[in-house]
């Protein structure tokens, strides 16, 4: 069994996986195969993606009994404790941001709050005197 997953691909290369596999949704191919012809097909998968990127996931024995191909794209297929996971790479926006040196704007608008009071009770203890 074979899974190959496609994006941002030519159509020359959708119409060339269309002959040896059946396209179930937009990008996404699926079928039954020899593992000759699946590696003849990933091999026309990494020179016509050009710009594009690929996922190919095939049965193999083993535990598992699948593996991932992988071009051009940001998940990678990583071994952990010999079962092959996907690793997403760490989202820039969830990492911890660099806070510059220095005061925050609402610490400074709290100590600017907290002088103005204790301005007020100042002059109020200088006008009863």
């Amino acid at each position: 069994m074979v899974v190959l997953i496609v994006t941002a691909c030519p159509v020359g290369l959708r119409g060339h996986l269309t002959r040896w596999l059946l396209e179930v949704s937009a990008g996404v191919f699926v079928g039954h195969v020899s593992a000759r012809v699946r590696d003849h097909l990933w091999d026309r998968v990494v020179e016509l993606a050009k710009d594009g990127r690929a996922i190919m996931i095939h049965s193999v024995r083993g535990e598992q009994r699948l593996a991932f191909k992988v071009h051009r794209h940001d998940w990678r297929p990583t071994d952990y404790d010999g079962v092959q996971l996907m690793l997403r790479p760490a989202d820039p926006s969830s990492a911890p941001r660099q806070l510059r040196p220095g005061w925050s704007n609402a610490s400074k608008y709290r100590m600017a709050a907290r002088r103005g009071r204790r301005q007020d009770e100042t002059d109020a203890g200088r006008s009863e005197s």
